[in-house]
């Protein structure tokens, strides 16, 4: 009997030793909703659920070679990408990116860490607004980071200076912004504002992002548009955040595979 052929998407996100964030959220939430991940790492960390203690990058040239020899060999439906690590990296993918711009890419521009690590210096974050981004279908940044990458404090503000530099549009997440609910806000050009509202958990988790960004890659990768896998997305990341728990003394990790059931492709 033929087997199924899984929807592939690239991951490219550094190494986190706890498997709540990075390559393994990509891995996970792929999984769960029935992808297969390939993935490229660009950088390893030292971190557990507290905070990124460390972060080493991998050198540029390889990632490149790694991604281009996947590309030449495998159908990848859809690129996502999360902690790039330095600058060379940012660069190495925006030139990929320009060889293969028929592939629809979702951005998750980590910045910093949960804990508070800064993970990007003021040049990468320049190169992931000015040069990233452009190449973008979508980008995923939370409140804090799209503050950084567009210099506005108003997010409406902020989603138009992005939007702008050609970036397809933008999903801004809205967990550190106060009130009772989150409220996630997606901004398409020449469109009004499509936000969504989810209570607020308790507590603080790792990995949210990522999970985020992968999840509305993976139901891309199915054949969703654009609209349809960010609703889907964002319903499949608080369902593994609600049903998260804390394995060691800082954040949550979601479940990932609680959702399973649910969103598993038939």
């Amino acid at each position: 009997m033929k087997k199924t052929a899984y929807p592939i998407i690239l991951s490219i996100s550094g190494h986190d030793p706890t498997g709540g964030a990075g390559i393994q959220a990509d891995i996970e939430t792929a999984a769960a909703i029935g992808c297969r991940a390939t993935n490229v790492i660009t950088c390893l960390t030292v971190q557990d659920s507290c905070n990124v203690r460390q972060l080493i990058p991998v050198e540029a040239g390889l990632i490149d070679e790694q991604i281009r020899t996947l590309l030449a060999d495998i159908p990848v439906k859809v690129i996502k990408t999360g902690l790039l690590g330095d600058l060379a990296t940012a660069k190495v993918l925006t030139r990929l990116l320009d060889d293969h711009p028929n592939i629809p890419v979702v951005v998750d521009p980590v910045l910093t860490a949960g804990g508070g690590t800064e993970l990007a210096d003021a040049e990468l974050t320049a190169w992931i607004a000015r040069q990233l981004l452009p190449r973008a279908t979508l980008a995923t940044p939370n409140s804090l980071e799209a503050r950084r990458l567009a210099g506005a404090s108003s997010l409406d503000d902020c989603a138009e200076i992005l939007v702008d530099t050609g970036c397809g549009a933008i999903l801004i997440t809205g967990t550190h912004e106060p009130g009772g609910e989150v409220t996630n806000s997606l901004y398409l050009r020449e469109h009004s504002p499509v936000r969504s509202s989810w209570p607020r958990l308790e507590g603080s988790y790792h990995g949210s992002g990522c999970t985020l960004a992968s999840s509305i890659a993976a139901f891309l990768a199915l054949g969703r548009s654009l609209r349809e896998s960010v609703v889907h997305g964002q319903k499949f990341t608080w369902q593994a955040l609600a049903a998260g728990y804390r394995p060691g003394q800082g954040q949550f990790l979601p479940d990932r595979f609680s959702t399973r059931k649910t969103h598993r492709a038939r």
